[in-house]
């Protein structure tokens, strides 16, 4: 192996990978502020079709729509659309990840 090549291999490994990790986390998905975005703009409307109590009877009911976490980020996403909100993609999988970790718990796919 070459002395370049080796150093090349060296940088990469110093300096790129950490770099990469911690983008990647910084874009993980923050189940408090989802809790923080439904508790301000889902709760009332879920209240409200769920007939009382704090809504989370949508999501536990037995005959839920929801049956995978594909279908979560589905739902997610045409309430904020029919809500007119406006998140950034980020504030979308907030919610996700605090719904799927408090009701849902489906695992992720592949």
């Amino acid at each position: 192996m070459s002395n370049t090549y080796a150093t090349l291999l060296l940088f990469l490994f110093l300096f790129l990978f950490p770099l990469i990790l911690f983008t990647a986390a910084s874009f993980a998905a923050d189940a408090e502020q989802g809790k923080e975005l439904h508790e301000t703009h889902c709760k009332a409307c879920h209240v409200g079709m769920s007939g009382g109590g704090e809504g989370d009877l949508l999501y536990i009911r037995d005959d839920r729509r929801v049956s995978s976490l594909t279908k979560l980020e589905n739902q997610v996403r045409r309430c904020e659309t029919n809500l007119e909100l406006k998140w950034f993609e980020e504030d979308i999988m907030d919610v996700v990840q605090f719904l799927n970790t408090h009701y849902y718990k489906f695992k992720p796919t592949p």
